[in-house]
């Protein structure tokens, strides 16, 4: 998890731990908003350890424990849109957080290109500089990278836990299905 957020100090960020039907995620935020969500790591790493250096470890004040039950929530299939979720992306680059803002805009159910989604933000012929921008993504699920492919359908990359099998299984969450020779080919 590279960028959380904007730069906060360390005894103003925080993070907790949460379970879901895959496994233990992790949320981190400040006064601003959701600076960071860790999914689930495959191989049962601690997800916790990912936020050690970020921020404290605290309970969830109430706006952020609804977010994790949304979270939760869509994970076991009750698909949530995250439209309303307050996002701290501060420290982000200006560019990522237009990619980020644009792919908040596709709806649950649905999926943009990389180069459609570099079309939105005005950046024609930017296909891989939005996929560098999706790897970078702090807040999985609430900007769903999941649902941004590359060009003919194909699942480009994922650079969560997981790779491509955890971009599948999001997608899947929302009804759309990837075959497996989509989901194995790079993008």
């Amino acid at each position: 998890m590279g960028r959380t957020g904007r730069k906060i100090a360390a005894h103003e960020a925080r993070f907790a731990v949460f379970e879901t039907s895959l496994g233990a995620c992790g949320i981190a935020w400040s006064g601003a908003g959701v600076t960071a969500i860790a999914l689930p790591e495959i191989d049962g790493g601690d997800v916790a350890a990912r936020f050690d250096s970020l921020a404290n470890r605290a309970e969830m004040p109430d706006w952020v424990r609804a977010i994790a039950r949304d979270v939760t929530a869509h994970l076991d299939g009750d698909v949530r849109t995250f439209a309303a979720t307050r996002v701290d992306l501060g420290a982000c680059s200006e560019f990522d957080r237009a990619v980020y803002a644009a792919a908040r805009a596709i709806a649950p159910g649905s999926t943009r290109t990389y180069g459609a989604l570099a079309q939105d933000v005005g950046k024609p012929g930017a296909a891989r500089a939005i996929g560098g921008a999706m790897s970078r993504n702090p807040v999985p699920i609430v900007v769903p990278c999941h649902r941004v492919l590359a060009s003919h359908g194909l699942a480009g990359g994922f650079s969560a836990p997981g790779g491509l099998d955890t971009k599948r299984r999001l997608l899947a969450i929302e009804g759309v299905a990837l075959h497996q020779s989509h989901a194995s080919r790079e993008g």
